[in-house]
């Protein structure tokens, strides 16, 4: 039978011998072949050491033209042979000019760490041994076709392959890929209040936390009708609306409407239906925001607020809160409205009535459920006066219809939400 030793390095020494040979006697052999005594070789097959000097290779169920690992290994003052690392190894490679020179021949890379770099040397030979490691795993699993759990995990070892070269070609090609953006903020004053807002176009709505509403003085403003419950990837609550306050952003002073919600990772959140109201411009190759021939300058990493720096935001002393009421949540399309006055409903229970006609569903979000109007007349069941007001504003027919239908007839809300 024909077995294969492969060490650390790469060689490889193919001894012809027979099923019956006890291992001493193959250690005999290996060490005419690789140099190594037998007292210092260390033979591994299929994970497990091969120490019992007396045993066949047929009683330790070495195959033909199987594998196996020699290791060099060195022997403490007390006796007890023990495995060496890199460093060891790397001095008895020093002290061997012959192995040295085998290893100058078949990698010179690792022969001159070892000369020159340890730490190289090290990284080298734990590299070496992984692909070592990682090819004998290959053929272990080709060694039976039919196994689908072997084949599932040569396709696992395919796909990391894949995954480290993609990983490779982007740390060569686009490095900036792998570091931080820091997100869009902008200084405005809202009520004279300074205040660093975060400009979000993925947001339907411009949002402000009640803290912020607060210390800028537009609480007593605050339209409860427009209360409800933001839905998305979590929830958050909805105190209500501010239907106009003023902005200023560089000189300008613009009206702005605001949804107050909970959440405290941002202050001001401007949302599209603010930078769509003014048509604003997010000019990064500029890095400002373009607003009625004014350019407002996107806030560098050091000026933005302490909650969105990126030491914060991967600090697990400060989880983020409630999702939908944070950057990236904050948009209104799972709002749901709740009039004032209506509680949410409790299973078991039906919600109070409420003294509000409107549902205060938020712009932008789902229509409320309704009772079907009498679905045969073009009206939808509304008058035709409150359909003519809101035509008059310049919507047509159908949407001011179904405008009519999401705020329960009330023709003031309904326009409104035109707008």
């Amino acid at each position: 039978m024909e077995i294969t030793f492969v060490n650390d390095f790469g060689q490889t020494f193919v001894v012809e011998i027979d099923a019956s040979m006890e291992l001493e006697n193959v250690m005999a052999l290996l060490e005419a072949e690789s140099g190594i005594p037998p007292a210092e070789q260390s033979i591994t097959y299929e994970g497990r050491d091969l120490s019992n000097p007396k045993a066949t290779m047929h009683e330790l169920g070495v195959a033909n033209h199987a594998m196996l690992t020699l290791r060099r290994k060195v022997v403490n003052p007390a006796g007890a042979p023990i495995e060496q690392d890199s460093e060891m190894m790397r001095l008895q490679l020093l002290g061997d000019p012959n192995l040295m020179r085998q290893l100058r021949e078949t990698q010179p890379e690792i022969a001159d760490a070892a000369q020159h770099n340890p730490q190289r040397f090290a990284q080298l030979l734990r590299q070496h041994h992984e692909r070592l490691e990682g090819q004998r795993e290959i053929e272990r699993l080709n060694a039976d076709p039919y196994d689908i759990e072997a084949q599932r995990r040569i396709e696992e070892a395919i796909r990391q392959q894949a995954v480290m070269e993609n990983m490779e070609h982007a740390l060569e090609y686009s490095p900036e890929s792998f570091g931080k953006v820091a997100m869009l903020y902008v200084d405005v004053e809202v009520n004279g209040h300074p205040i660093k807002a975060f400009v979000d176009s993925g947001a339907q709505q411009t949002i402000m936390s009640p803290e912020c509403a607060e210390s800028c003085n537009i609480m007593r403003l605050l339209d409860t009708r427009f209360s409800g419950i933001a839905r998305g990837v979590g929830t958050a609550k909805i105190f209500g609306r501010v239907h106009s306050c003023q902005l200023k952003v560089s000189d300008l002073f613009l009206p702005c409407s605001i949804m107050v919600m909970e959440g405290r990772d941002v202050d001001l959140l401007l949302g599209l239906d603010m930078l769509k109201a003014h048509q604003a411009c997010i000019d990064l190759e500029k890095n400002v925001l373009r607003i009625q021939g004014r350019e407002v300058r996107f806030l560098a990493e050091h000026e933005l607020p302490a909650k969105a720096r990126f030491e914060h935001l991967l600090n697990p002393d400060n989880p983020p809160s409630v999702s939908g009421a944070g950057p990236s949540g904050s948009g209104s399309s799972g709002v749901q409205g709740q009039g004032a006055g209506q509680g949410q409903s409790r299973q078991g229970t039906t919600p109070t009535p409420s003294s509000f006609p409107g549902s205060g569903t938020a712009l932008g979000s789902a229509p409320a459920a309704h009772p079907p109007r009498n679905a045969g007349s073009n009206s939808g069941g509304f008058p035709e006066e409150h359909i003519k007001i809101l035509m008059d504003l310049g919507a047509p027919r159908e949407l001011a219809i179904s405008t009519l239908a999401a705020a329960d007839g009330n023709v003031d809300m309904a326009a409104s939400l035109l707008f």
